[in-house]
C-alpha cells in the first residue's frame, strides 16, 4: 500500500500550513533537504534501533516525506502522517515508499496499541502550542497526541521528535504532557551554545525507563578553573561510530543497491566504478 494516502472526512479548511507552492519549495531547496535530511538522521539515531533489522516506524508530520526517504534508506518501513494536503500530494508525486495518511496530530494518531516500532518527528510538535481555531486547547491537544502515540508505540519503543520551541514554557509545557501520558525521558539539546547549529529534540520512552542521550557539542574541557563547551568543526556521524559505512561511499552504495535488490526493484549491477569518485570539470 507504499504511496497511497487515506483521506479521512475533515473539519477544518482544507490545508492550514501549506499551499502548493509553498510545498513544492522543501522538494526543490537545496538547503532546505540538507537540513531535513541532517534532522532525520539525527532522529534515527536517537531511537537507537536494533543493527540490520528492519522495524515499522511512524513518522508524525512528514510532509513531502524527505524524512520518510531516510528511513527507507536505512531500510526500516514507514507510515507518515500530516495535516497539509498539499505536502502529501508532493510525496505521492515523489513516490516515496511510505504510506501516507491525513490527519491533525491534535485530533490523535488513529493507530492499534502497539504498532510501531518507534517515531520520529521533524519540525511539526511545536504547532501544538497554537491555538489556530477557538476550540483549540494547546495542552489537552498536546496531551491527546502524547497519550494516543504513547499507545500506538511497542513497549519499550522510543519516540524522538525534533521541535522548533519559541521559549522555555512551550518546552515545559510539551515535556510536562508526555510525562503525564507516560513516556518518560527529556529534551536532548545538540549545539547548546550554538545560535545556528542549536537543536531540541524530545527523546520518549515508552514503558521503560531509559537512560537520555547526550546531545552533540557537549563536550566539556577545563582551563584552569573554567569550564567552556567545545564544539568540532565536522559533525560527527553516530552511524560511523556504531561501524556502519560511511554515508555516499562505496560500501554504502553496494548496501543501499543490495536492499533494494530484496524489495524487488531494478537496481544496475555493480561494477569496478560502483561508488568511484568523480573527478572536478570545470
Amino acid at each position: 500500500m507504499a504511496g497511497s494516502v487515506k483521506r479521512p472526512e475533515r473539519t477544518g479548511p482544507a490545508d492550514l500550513f501549506y499551499n502548493e507552492a509553498e510545498a513544492r519549495k522543501y522538494t526543490q531547496n537545496s538547503r532546505i533537504i540538507e537540513i531535513q535530511s541532517q534532522m532525520s538522521e539525527r532522529a534515527v539515531e536517537l531511537l537507537c534501533l536494533p543493527e540490520d533489522q528492519p522495524c515499522y516506524l511512524l513518522d508524525v508530520g512528514c510532509g513531502s516525506g524527505l524524512s520518510g526517504d531516510y528511513i527507507s534508506e536505512e531500510g526500516h518501513h514507514w507510515v507518515g502522517i500530516d495535516i497539509s494536503t498539499a505536502m502529501l500530494d508532493v510525496a505521492l508525486e515523489r513516490e516515496v515508499e511510505g504510506d501516507l495518511i491525513l490527519g491533525d496530530m491534535g485530533q490523535g494518531i488513529p493507530f492499534r496499541p502497539g504498532t510501531f516500532d518507534g517515531c520520529i518527528s521533524i519540525s511539526a510538535l511545536q504547532w501544538l502550542c497554537n491555538a489556530d481555531k477557538k476550540i483549540h486547547n494547546p495542552p489537552r491537544r498536546i496531551f491527546h497526541f502524547f497519550s494516543t502515540l504513547y499507545s500506538s508505540l511497542a513497549r519499550g519503543a522510543r519516540a524522538v521528535l525534533q521541535l522548533y520551541p519559541e521559549n522555555a514554557e512551550q518546552v515545559e509545557l510539551i515535556t510536562a504532557q508526555a510525562m503525564r501520558a507516560g513516556f518518560n525521558g527529556g529534551m536532548v539539546v545538540d549545539y547548546p551554545n550554538s545560535t545556528k547549529a542549536k537543536k531540541f529534540f524530545l527523546c520518549l520512552f515508552a514503558g521503560v525507563s531509559g537512560v537520555l542521550p547526550k546531545g552533540l557539542g557537549e563536550e566539556v574541557v577545563e582551563q584552569g578553573s573554567k569550564h567552556q563547551a567545545t564544539f568540532t568543526n565536522e559533525r560527527m556521524r553516530f552511524k560511523n561510530m556504531r561501524g556502519k559505512s560511511a554515508k555516499k561511499s562505496r560500501d554504502w552504495i553496494l548496501e543501499k543497491k543490495e536492499r533494494r535488490r530484496r524489495q524487488g526493484k531494478e537496481v544496475r549491477a555493480d561494477t569496478k566504478y560502483t561508488g568511484r569518485k568523480r573527478r572536478v570539470h570545470f
